[in-house]
């Protein structure tokens, strides 16, 4: 059974920073291509940031250059690291593979918070 369990959010002032982890089981974060989401309130939900197994990445453009994503294949873990954070940044998170995402499968997410 795959479970992938978000943590790392909180509140935060403007121009902060956090990082996010996903702690993937039953799937291996580096055969996978994983991808960040986020919903924030009263929006759709929408891809932030994408990693390929190969390790390629790619960004929405409202987070590049202030966002990263990484992994560590020895944890099975999925990092995004958020600086220069803004109160549009406020959302919940999600991690998820494409596949889990369009079957509609979802974990609980982690929420973060920009504001002062």
């Amino acid at each position: 059974q795959v479970q992938l369990v978000e943590s790392g959010g909180g509140l935060v002032q403007p121009g902060g920073s956090l990082r996010l982890s996903c702690a993937a089981s039953g799937i291996l974060v580096r055969i996978n291509t994983m991808v960040w989401y986020r919903q924030g309130p009263g929006k759709q939900r929408e891809l932030v940031a994408i990693m390929t197994t190969g390790g390629n990445t790619d960004y929405a453009d409202s987070v590049k250059g202030r966002f990263t994503i990484s992994r560590d294949n020895t944890k099975n873990t999925l990092y995004l690291q958020m600086s220069s954070l803004k109160p549009e940044d406020t959302a919940v998170y999600y991690c998820n593979t494409p596949y889990r995402a369009s079957s509609n499968d979802w974990g609980q997410g982690t929420q973060v918070t920009v504001s002062s």
